[in-house]
Parts: structure tokens; sequence; C-alpha cells
């Protein structure tokens, strides 16, 4: 986590506060819930609009419910009017009605504030979290307005509507309207994220971990990455700190929790567990 410990001259006197739009996991994996745990781990106030609520586990996805888009407005504008947001990190949407409405709550920000955009459309264990007639919704109102885009390997196919491979799904993303846009690598033969800024293509090599957990990845990766942005780190900077952090929580992953793909672990859950239960706790 040595990489969140960089201040710019601008925060170096506060802490950021970041927002996390998207959905609540109940089995908290993935979701608002890996989002307030990476921004804790990155050093920055986490906050959240909830965009709907799923019954969910390690397992599988049992039911959504959207939340009213008002009120998905109305968080957005509650905590910028009192907290203020240096920066957006958007995951789960759903619908378009949702999207819509974030897209409305945007609007309401400060003008340059970051938006990093995961556009989450399957669960790890392979339910559909985005409505196939939102997905224009989410190409044609939202990618022209983020300054990160960090779709992974299957998702960017379904964007860019192609078959290719991360170089050329990010320069045709680019071409949607998001500043950056950084193809992850989980689903490629080589664990390596690949960023193009419009003019320069990048590769972020990492290492893969096979025995690790990685249920929530890519919501600890795109939160990373928005952290990072408030803390005053360069696009590029940020997306190289998001891969380190990404990849320790996998390799970290809590294998043990429930039956399923286990969770990533951003806080370093195990390693701050006593060795033993105190002494008074075996008197009661």
């Amino acid at each position: 986590m040595r990489a969140c410990r960089k201040l710019s001259a601008v925060t170096q006197n506060r802490i950021p506060a970041v927002i996390s739009i998207a959905g609540s996991d109940s089995g908290g994996g993935a979701g608002i819930q890996a989002d307030l745990k990476v921004f804790a781990a990155c050093g920055v106030h986490g906050m959240t609009a909830i965009t709907a609520l799923t019954a969910q586990n390690t397992v599988g996805v049992d039911a959504v419910a959207p939340i009213a888009p008002e009120m998905i407005v109305a968080q957005v504008r509650a905590v910028a009017r009192d907290i203020g947001i240096d920066a957006v990190k958007i995951g789960m949407l759903g619908t378009v009605v949702t999207i819509e409405a974030v897209v409305a709550a945007l609007g309401e920000l400060a003008e340059g504030t970051p938006i990093v955009l995961d556009p989450v459309m399957v669960s790890e264990s392979g339910a559909p979290l985005l409505e196939p007639e939102a997905r224009d919704a989410l190409i044609e109102l939202l990618l022209p307005r983020v300054t990160v885009a960090t779709p992974n390997l299957p998702e960017a196919r379904v964007i860019a509507g192609s078959d290719d491979d991360a170089p050329e799904l990010a320069r045709a993303i680019h071409a949607l309207g998001p500043r950056h846009v950084v193809v992850t690598g989980g689903h490629r033969d080589k664990a390596t994220d690949v960023m193009f800024d419009g003019e320069t293509t990048i590769e972020i090599p990492g290492e893969r971990h096979p025995d690790g957990a990685a249920h929530g990845s890519g919501c600890t990766h795109s939160s990373a990455l928005a952290a990072h942005l408030a803390l005053g780190f360069a696009p590029v900077d940020a997306a190289r700190a998001a891969k380190v952090i990404a990849a320790q929580a996998v390799h970290d992953g809590l294998r043990e929790i429930g039956r399923g793909p286990g969770p990533v672990d951003a806080l370093g859950i195990r390693s701050r567990r006593p060795l033993a239960p105190p002494a008074s706790a075996h008197a009661r």
C-alpha cells in the first residue's frame, strides 16, 4: 500500500474526500463495501451514493433492487454541499434511469473533478449487472464525461463492439470520449493493463495470483485509481499505483470466506487478526 502515501501540495494539509457511486454488495466483497475499504487503505475519506441494493454472496446474486434516481442525486448532492468531492468512482449502474441520474448528479460537481468509471456489466459469479439497453446510455451519456475508464477485457469488447486485444480496444474506447482508458489485464493471457491517453499506449505489467481471491478486484482497482487522483497523482501514476494495490489485494484474498470466489483483501485483514483471543475470553 506504499503507493497511497504520496500527497500533493494541494492535499497534504487536508484529507481528500472520494465518493463511490455504485451498488451495495451484501456479502461485503465488491461494490461500495470494497470501495470504502480501499479508500481507507489509501488515506482518503470515503463517501457513497448507492445505486442499487444486491442480495449477494460469494456464490451468486439472488436479487437486485435499484435505488430511486432522485435518491441517487440527493446522496451526491448532500455530500458535495457539505464535505466536498475530490474524486468520483462509478461502479454498478444497472439501468438507463440510474445512468441518467448519475449524469445529472455529476453535472452539479465542480468542473474538473476527476471521475473514474468501472463499467460493471457482470458480477464475479456471472450474474448480469447492467441491462442490455443501458449499454448505449453508458457509452453515449457517461463515457464522454469521465477522466479514466477501467473496463476489463470482456467489458472493453462489449463497449467497443470488437474482439480486438487490449491496445486496439483502449484506442477504440478512447474515441468514445473518456480522457484515459485502462483495459485491465485480469482476463488477458498476461496480467498486463493497457492504458491509452489519446497519444501514447502504456503497458502496466503485473503478476497473476491464481491462488488468490479475486471477488472485488475490479472495484478495488478503480477505487484505488480514484483515490490516487484525489491525492494529486497524474492519471498514469494513479493507474500504476492501482495496479499494485489490486494485485496485492488479490494475492492476500480471503479464500476461506464463503463457498465461491473469496473477496480480495485491500486492508490486510488476516495480518491484523490477533494470534489468540485474550485470556479474559476463556473465562466467560
